[in-house]
């Protein structure tokens, strides 16, 4: 994925390969997994909506944080980027 190190401590979203998406502040970065904070864990099966969609909302009207804490495997995630990287159109 790059140099990832350079999102430490910005708002970030993580896409996975399964029905979660993780918005938050990327705390810490280790071998196995990012640390987010002040994140939105969300179950995209519990949603009517698109992953998309979702977070262009967050990005929008801001990050709906449900959990001080995670830890996120990074076999997991297919995309990390920036919350303000996120285009609204």
């Amino acid at each position: 994925m790059g140099d990832e190190s350079g999102l430490v401590g910005q708002d970030v979203v993580l896409d996975t390969r399964g029905p979660l998406v993780y918005i938050g502040r990327l705390a810490r970065i280790d071998e196995h997994f990012y640390e987010v904070q002040d994140v939105d864990v969300h179950d995209m099966l519990e949603s009517q909506t698109t992953k998309e969609r979702y977070v262009l909302e967050a990005r929008k009207f801001g990050v709906k944080k449900n959990r001080r804490s995670v830890l996120v495997r990074k076999a997991e995630v297919v995309s990390l980027s920036r919350l303000e990287d996120v285009i609204e159109y």
